[in-house]
């Protein structure tokens, strides 16, 4: 099974107005509102390509209520501690450009961690555990590490989508992917990163510190994969970009929702390049036709 932690979740507002304009009322020419957070995305997509998995996570109030409802309807199994205060709602203001405004969310308590641990010792050898977004204030910056410590061990593989120290310290615990983005990479050495070649001799050491496989994620320039000593390139197809939210996230769930399928790191890659794109040409998650489309237009060579 996959198990997916959501340690922030939001309820994401998108709003559309033609002509914003600051002290003035802007009325609002269409809205929509979607279930978000980084590892809910990856639970939503996984289930457009027909694998379970179960998202955990912190939700509250009639904002959280939203969130397990819907996640529901769509069909996905959810295990959510319940807290005290409501989850935060997030504002994707698009007037031409796109501006984001994300809240804090809310404190958690002693209580409210243990039984999210109490959830987590479910987990068996064999299933993935995606740990995805920030680390929230209530929880110490090292809970990514840990968690990944003391379930590798237990032969759970360990998927971090994180960047920053975050990242640095979870490569020490041999974690089964990460997905830093060529920034991030840039980030993690604390240097500017500009060419291909650097990209790959970043992205092997990335490796070398721990991870059993890295992808790198480069907006329109494709991906790379490294696995078993090897990389690939993934070509991006061509479309129009409506939607960057979520892309890496559909990246994740198409790469390891194949894998665990079919134990193919090639395939599994091609999907996750597929549903990637798929979330940024359209504007909510990958719909499974879209990926379906653009799966062999994703071409992967070996570098």
């Amino acid at each position: 099974m996959i198990y997916t932690v959501t340690l922030n979740p939001s309820i994401d507002l998108v709003v559309e107005v033609a002509n914003f304009q600051i002290n003035q009322i802007n009325r609002i020419e269409r809205e929509r509102k979607f279930p978000g957070g980084k590892g809910i995305n990856v639970s939503r997509v996984l289930n457009t390509i027909g694998v379970p998995s179960v998202a955990l996570g912190f939700i509250g109030g009639f904002t959280g209520a939203f969130i397990q409802g819907a996640l529901e309807s769509e069909g996905i199994q959810t295990d959510l501690v319940k807290i005290q205060e409501d989850t935060r709602i997030n504002i994707k203001l698009k007037t031409g450009k796109e501006t984001e405004m994300n809240a804090q969310g809310p404190a958690l308590t002693e209580q409210n961690i243990r039984e999210l641990y109490k959830k987590l010792e479910s987990l068996q050898q064999g299933d993935f555990l995606v740990l995805a977004g920030s680390i929230p204030p209530s929880l110490p910056k090292t809970f990514y590490s840990d968690l990944t410590r003391m379930y590798r061990t237990r032969g759970v593989k360990v998927v971090v989508d994180a960047g920053g120290n975050v990242l640095a310290e979870v490569l020490q615990n041999k974690p089964f992917l990460v997905k830093p983005n060529h920034h991030e990479l840039s980030d993690l050495f604390g240097v500017a990163i500009k060419t291909f070649d650097e990209i790959i001799s970043y992205g092997k050491k990335v490796v070398e510190m721990g991870a059993e496989n890295v992808i790198v994620s480069m907006a329109g320039d494709g991906a790379l994969l490294f696995t078993n000593g090897e990389v690939y390139k993934a070509s991006i197809p061509k479309g129009e970009v409506v939607n960057s939210v979520g892309a890496g996230d559909s990246l994740v769930a198409g790469f390891i929702g194949t894998y665990a399928k079919e134990q193919n790191f090639s395939k599994a890659f091609q999907m996750a390049v597929a549903s990637g794109s798929a979330t940024t040409f359209s504007e909510d998650l990958a719909s499974k036709e879209k990926i379906d489309f653009l799966f062999d237009q994703v071409t992967i060579k070996k570098i």
